[in-house]
């Protein structure tokens, strides 16, 4: 059995597969990983820590793929953060989190949740494509993502898309990725100045856990009293996105909307009434890692929480 792409590298018996099918895929360019890509069915695979998850046996059984790799962690047209001169960014899908984590381009609500997921050894390997890509709820890179109103880029042979990151992710493992396509690239448009955040996850443990429940927000202030920092918010615009609380990351323009206005300046809300809003239309499940009920609730308090992180002071 052949590996493609290689040579003088043993066959390993995880990737074994039936007699005539090689195990493994590795294209030296994207454009060839393109090619393999439309001209049969393969499976992407850059740093595998999702993969290897998700194609487990029984223990001590190695995984069970029923079709070839396509091994893309080391192509270089898929690695890198480059920041333009606005602000924005581009950052490359086979980025891996400790990548993310060490260049100062990085957004620091993105870099908060990298920093929280798996241990250093998987985030030397686990790259930012691949946590969008394998679109579970509970992803952590996701809400950040969501409230940076990031774009991926989408490759195949037949040319190039971009959508938003919310339009990608369809729900639990599902995405608009068309079978001939990789995704190659992440776009991150500029904050402006003086842009707040905050970013949590509520897990069993403080390292090395799913999330329960998990936050990101960003307050886009453009006008405070006096001028001076921390002063009283007049005009802003309030992100939120919530993870592990449905289908798919929740985010609401019409919650966002009366958070930002709580206090009496439109609908006389407070943030705590907005926030047992928010509790209310989340559909959390029960499942292994929480309850419903108590995701509810810690959605509640994490919406107020992350309004004071932000150094929001509503008007009365």
């Amino acid at each position: 059995m052949a590996v493609k792409g290689m040579t003088g590298l043993p066959e390993s018996p995880a990737l074994r597969l039936e007699p005539g099918i090689p195990a493994a895929l590795f294209p030296p360019t994207l454009d060839e990983a393109l090619r393999s890509r439309a001209e049969g069915s393969v499976i992407p695979y850059a740093g595998g820590t999702d993969l290897m998850v998700k194609y487990r046996r029984s223990s001590g059984c190695l995984p069970a793929f029923d079709r070839p790799l396509l091994f893309i962690g080391r192509l270089r047209e898929l690695r890198g953060i480059f920041a333009a001169p606005d602000g924005s960014l581009r950052i490359g899908a086979g980025t891996t989190l400790t990548e993310l984590l060490a260049d100062p381009a990085v957004p620091g609500i993105l870099k908060a949740a990298a920093g929280e997921m798996a241990a250093p050894a998987v985030r030397n390997t686990a790259t930012l494509g691949g946590n969008i890509c394998n679109a579970s709820p509970a992803g952590d890179a996701l809400p950040p993502l969501y409230v940076l109103e990031a774009r991926v880029a989408l490759a195949s042979v037949r040319g190039r898309r971009i959508l938003a990151i919310e339009e990608f992710i369809q729900g639990p493992g599902k995405t608009r990725l068309e079978s001939d396509e990789l995704l190659i690239e992440v776009l991150i448009p500029p904050l402006p100045s003086g842009t707040r955040w905050a970013c949590r996850k509520v897990g069993t443990r403080r390292a090395q856990a799913l999330a329960k429940v998990s936050i990101a927000a960003v307050a886009l202030v453009t006008a405070a009293a006096g001028g001076a920092a921390g002063g009283v918010v007049r005009d802003s615009s309030f992100r939120i996105a919530l993870g592990a609380v449905g289908p798919t990351v929740f985010r609401s323009a019409e919650l966002e909307a009366r958070l930002a206005a709580a206090g009496g300046a439109v609908r006389g809300e407070t943030v705590a009434e907005t926030a047992a809003v928010y509790a209310e239309t989340v559909v959390p499940i029960d499942d292994q890692r929480s309850t419903a009920e108590y995701r509810r609730r810690t959605c509640s308090g994490l919406v107020e929480w992350a309004a004071g992180e932000c150094g929001l002071r509503f008007r009365k």
